[in-house]
C-alpha cells in the first residue's frame, strides 16, 4: 500500500471513528494532521489503543461471513504490539486461550501484534487456529483432522511429534522476522475440550469424539485505517453447526455421519430414508448438549439467526446497510427455517475488516528443516 493510500485510509477510518464515538471535531483535525506528519516521516503511523480497539470492533461488524455480529461491540482487545521475542509472543497466545475461555463463559477476544508496515521483526503465526487437531496420512487411512495434514507435516518437520490419535492438539508455531520459526506445546491444563455425548443415544459417546471450546482464528490479516496487522488472532464462540455439521460431518474432515447412523441403528443402504439428515441432526444435538452440560458457551443456528436479525435491525436504526455473504450466513443445517434464507445481501467489502492472506509457511515443505 502506497503512502498516499495509507494516508487516505487513515483519514477515512479516523473520521468514522470520531463520528461514531462523538468526539469533538477539532480533535479529529488535530489527529489527522498528526497522522499525516507521521506517515510523511516513516511511511506509516502508530494507532492509539482506543483506535485499534474500535478498529477491531468495526472489523467484526464488517465481516460479511459472520452470523454473530450482534455482539461486535463486546470484543476485548489485548495490545501486543510491543511483543518482540518468542517468549513474549507465546505468552500472549497462551493468555489469549485462557482469557477468552473465561471458565467456560467464552469472551470475544483479539490479540493484536505489530502491523506489517513497521517492517521490523514482523511476527507471523503459522497456525490456522490457535487450537486445532493434527491430521496424519497413514497406510491404513487418515488419523485425526484431514484438513490439518499439510500443517501437521510442517510441525513434524520442525521437530514436533504427536501421539497420532484423532485429537492431538497441534503446537503453536511462530516466526519473527526471517528467523527460524519456533514451536511450543500448549499446556494440557489450558486446553478446554468437551467430550461429545447424546442424552437419548448413549452409544454415540462410544465414538470417543471431543472438540475444543474456542475457535481462535489466527491466520487472517486485520486491516485498520491503512495498517495491516498480519498477526491478530481473534475468536467469538462456536455455533454448534460449525462442529456438528462441518468439522465432524464433512467427508473431507472427520466424516462421522455413517458411524453416528450406525450407533443410532439407522439403515444406511438407501439415501431415501434420509439417514444422513437424521444422523446430522442428532450429531448437532449431541454437540449442543455436551457443551451446555460442561457449562461452555455455544449457540444453536436458530438462535444465531435470530440474533443476526436483531443486528440487522440495530444497523438499520443507525442508517447503516448490512453487508453479507449469503452462502456463509445461512447455516448448514435447516437453512430454509431461518429468515436469512429468504433475504438477499450485498457482498460489498468494507474496512476495517479481516482478510485472508497467504500462508506463512510453504504448503508442502518447510524451508527451515
Amino acid at each position: 500500500m502506497t503512502i498516499e493510500k495509507v494516508s487516505q485510509e487513515a483519514k477515512l477510518f479516523l473520521t468514522q471513528y470520531f463520528n461514531e464515538t462523538d468526539k469533538p471535531y477539532e480533535y479529529l483535525t488535530q489527529r489527522i494532521a498528526q497522522v499525516n506528519s507521521e506517515i510523511d516521516q516513516k511511511g506509516y503511523y502508530t494507532q492509539t489503543y482506543d483506535e485499534i480497539v474500535y478498529g477491531a470492533k468495526l472489523a467484526w461488524r464488517n465481516s460479511n461471513r459472520c452470523i454473530g455480529r450482534l455482539f461486535w461491540e463486546r470484543i476485548e482487545v489485548a495490545d501486543a504490539r510491543k511483543a518482540d521475542t518468542y517468549e513474549e509472543v507465546f505468552d500472549y497466545l497462551l493468555s489469549h486461550i485462557q482469557l477468552s475461555f473465561n471458565h467456560g463463559r467464552i469472551k470475544p477476544y483479539i490479540t493484536i501484534f505489530r502491523p506489517q508496515q513497521e517492517k521490523k521483526n514482523i511476527i507471523k503465526i503459522w497456525n490456522h487456529q490457535l487450537l486445532r487437531y493434527a491430521g496424519y496420512q497413514t497406510e491404513e487411512g487418515i488419523i485425526g483432522d484431514s484438513d490439518s495434514i499439510q500443517f501437521t507435516k510442517i510441525c513434524e518437520g520442525l521437530g514436533w511429534k504427536g501421539a497420532r490419535t484423532n485429537f492431538d492438539i497441534l503446537p503453536l508455531v511462530v516466526q519473527i522476522g526471517d528467523n527460524h520459526p519456533q514451536w511450543m506445546e500448549i499446556p494440557d491444563d489450558i486446553i478446554p475440550e468437551i467430550p461429545i455425548e447424546h442424552p437419548d443415544y448413549p452409544e454415540i459417546a462410544s465414538l470417543n469424539l471431543k472438540w475444543y471450546a474456542i475457535p481462535i482464528i489466527s491466520d487472517m490479516r486485520l486491516e485498520i485505517g491503512g495498517l495491516d496487522y498480519i498477526a491478530a488472532p481473534f475468536n467469538g464462540w462456536y455455533m454448534g453447526t460449525e462442529i456438528g455439521a462441518r468439522n465432524f460431518a464433512d467427508e473431507y474432515r472427520y466424516n462421522m455421519l455413517p458411524k453416528v447412523a450406525e450407533k443410532m441403528n439407522i439403515n444406511t443402504k438407501h439415501e431415501s430414508n434420509l439417514w444422513r439428515d437424521r444422523a446430522l441432526v442428532e450429531l448437532n444435538a449431541a454437540v449442543l448438549y455436551s457443551f451446555k452440560k460442561q457449562g461452555i458457551t455455544i449457540t444453536d443456528h436458530h438462535t444465531a439467526a435470530k440474533q443476526f436479525e436483531v443486528f440487522e435491525k440495530h444497523e438499520a436504526a443507525k442508517g447503516r446497510d448490512v453487508t453479507g455473504k449469503w452462502t456463509w450466513l445461512i447455516p448448514p443445517v435447516s437453512p430454509a427455517t431461518t429468515h436469512i434464507w429468504h433475504k438477499p445481501y450485498t457482498n460489498d467489502i468494507l474496512t476495517p475488516n479481516f482478510f485472508y492472506q497467504d500462508k506463512s509457511y510453504q504448503p508442502l515443505s518447510c524451508p527451515f528443516h
